[in-house]
């Protein structure tokens, strides 16, 4: 496992390494075979414009599109790009406003810009992205743009693009669900395209997301260590591969993943002389969550310290609702309520995530022995609504905008309510009343759709079941919570401790010690003194 790992770890490095070379050569985005009618300068830069695309670079593609139009403005497909720039089906966000200024700039009317496009794949493309922008609800158009996609891709079969695009259609057509028999039937048509071209950006992108649970993981293994390595130059290519590995709780290889995007990100803002929200928050809260996981916990302060100091520069809705999520993981996971990072304060009234900043003075009260400034806040959750559906979240590469907690704050509200409300039942002692509650949040949190990453509710609901039963003195009971929280989660630290101290209190020392074992390696590079890790380390070594 050590070797697999430092596997991972080299591939990363290598793959951001290997980016200094690519550009030399300028093939630092993948290979794709996007035939159009442009002229040759023109299609050259639409060419680098659909790599981008295809690795959600959506700023640089639209400005590739753009210079494309700027060389050949008759060129349709330039148009057509620029357009789909503005689709981000993945995190449920779409400008049709900005798409259709863009397609209009090419001709006033539908019919007239299909005149422009002299071929009748590319009129079909073009047929798509009307449909896409037409007039309607957007989850009727994204069905309708799967279909005029399907079509294309069923006349022209040959043309890979269509084919991986067709299958993003697919993704984006769940509406922000994870609908497992759309998410397989996506990955079939893009293991055709990478088969036949292992070098295609977005067949590696595509197969990582149709494969990011902890089920499918291990079928997008593949991609995800091939991904990287395809497009170097873009930012959102180097985080993605930790899609795969933290479904996989592959600690290190999510670290190393993030650590190259996020410099990434840091590289292309200094080149372009933008501001901080131009950073990926993506990749930054995705290092402190495997951080966190690693036992790293001065790495994790450090890198709230630095998205403290981006939401400062910034202010903007973005940066703000990464903090709150990126102060709340810290503080979940280290237990640290004492901290410097505990007196932070976001201004969040106005975000989707302002009941998870709520949330969290209330544990930190609970922590303080102040039951009133706990009941304060759960008054104030229930007071609040969430589920605010405008983009307030993480940036990805290129400086696009995506929902951070795709899986619904509604829901999410309501699960937070409950754990806080059984939180402060279980510390008076309304243990059966507090373990009934939690109980419902786990129920609701299983029905809430699969959105893998940095969990959108921060706590486990089974981790603190399994808690509250370990302290009960119920530990087989406790030792299933925890087991289904792996489940969800593998190789969650605290999950990974309860289940050890659980099996352990069974005297189940063989389960015990496999589960310190695991720990232990999980914790391999865990600051010293971190609760918990001497425990792991001494039970880990005793033979049973």
């Amino acid at each position: 496992m050590r070797r697999l790992r430092a596997l991972l770890l080299c591939a990363c490095v290598l793959a951001a390494a290997a980016r200094a070379g690519a550009q030399e050569t300028g093939d630092d985005l993948g290979s794709i075979a996007f035939a159009t009618s442009g002229s040759a300068p023109a299609q050259a830069r639409f060419l680098r414009g659909a790599l981008l695309l295809h690795s959600f670079e959506f700023d640089d593609a639209a400005e590739e599109f753009r210079q494309a139009q700027k060389l050949e403005p008759g060129f349709a497909m330039a148009y057509w790009g620029e357009a789909m720039t503005f689709n981000h089906p993945l995190w449920q966000e779409q400008d049709r406003d900005a798409a259709r200024k863009a397609l209009e700039r090419l001709a006033p009317t539908r019919a007239a810009r299909l005149a422009k496009a002299p071929t009748r794949r590319e009129k079909m493309y073009l047929e798509a992205v009307e449909i896409l922008y037409a007039e309607g609800e957007k989850a009727e158009r994204d069905h309708a743009y799967a279909e005029a996609m399907r079509l294309l891709y069923a006349e022209f079969p040959e043309d890979l693009d269509a084919a991986s695009l067709y299958a993003l259609a697919l993704l984006g057509t769940c509406e922000g669900k994870r609908d497992f028999a759309t998410y397989m039937r996506a990955a079939a048509i893009v293991e055709e395209v990478f088969a036949k071209n292992p070098r295609h950006p977005g067949a590696a992108h595509y197969l990582i997301h149709s494969y990011d649970d902890p089920i499918h993981a291990p079928l997008g293994m593949r991609a995800a260590r091939a991904y990287a390595k395809i497009a170097p130059a873009a930012t959102h290519a180097l985080h993605m591969p930790s899609h795969i590995f933290l479904a996989s709780g592959m600690w290190e290889a999510v670290a190393a993943c993030n650590e190259a995007s996020w410099k990434a990100s840091l590289d292309r803002a200094g080149r372009r002389k933008l501001g901080a929200d131009a950073h990926s928050f993506h990749a930054l809260s995705w290092l402190g969550y495997a951080y966190l996981q690693q036992g790293r916990y001065a790495d994790a302060r450090r890198t709230l310290a630095t998205m403290e100091e981006d939401a400062r520069q910034s202010g903007s809705k973005k940066a703000r609702a990464s903090l709150v999520a990126m102060r709340a993981a810290y503080l979940v996971e280290t237990g640290r309520w004492k901290s410097d990072a505990a007196e932070i304060r976001v201004a969040a009234d106005d975000l989707p995530a302002r009941n998870l900043e709520i949330f969290v003075d209330g544990l930190r009260a609970l922590q303080a022995g102040d039951g009133t400034g706990a009941d304060e806040a759960l008054v104030r959750m229930s007071a609040k609504k969430g589920g605010d559906a405008s983009p307030a979240g993480h940036a990805h590469g290129g400086g696009a905008m995506a929902m951070p907690y795709a899986s619904g704050w509604p829901d999410t509200d309501a699960v937070l309510r409950k754990e806080l409300e059984a939180k402060i039942l279980f510390a008076r002692d309304q243990t059966d009343r507090a373990l009934a509650l939690v109980r419902e949040a786990a129920a609701a949190e299983d029905a809430m759709s699969f959105d893998f990453g940095p969990p959108d509710v921060v706590k486990s609901t089974h981790e603190l079941a399994g808690e509250m039963l370990l302290a009960s003195n119920r530990p087989a009971e406790a030792l299933k919570e925890f087991e289904v929280s792996l489940a969800r989660a593998p190789r969650r630290a605290q999950s990974l401790l309860g289940l050890a101290r659980a099996a352990s209190r069974q005297g189940d020392i063989t389960a015990a010690q496999k589960a310190y074992l695991e720990l232990r390696e999980v914790w391999s590079r865990a600051d010293a003194g971190i609760a918990g890790l001497e425990e792991t380390r001494q039970t880990a070594s005793v033979r049973p």
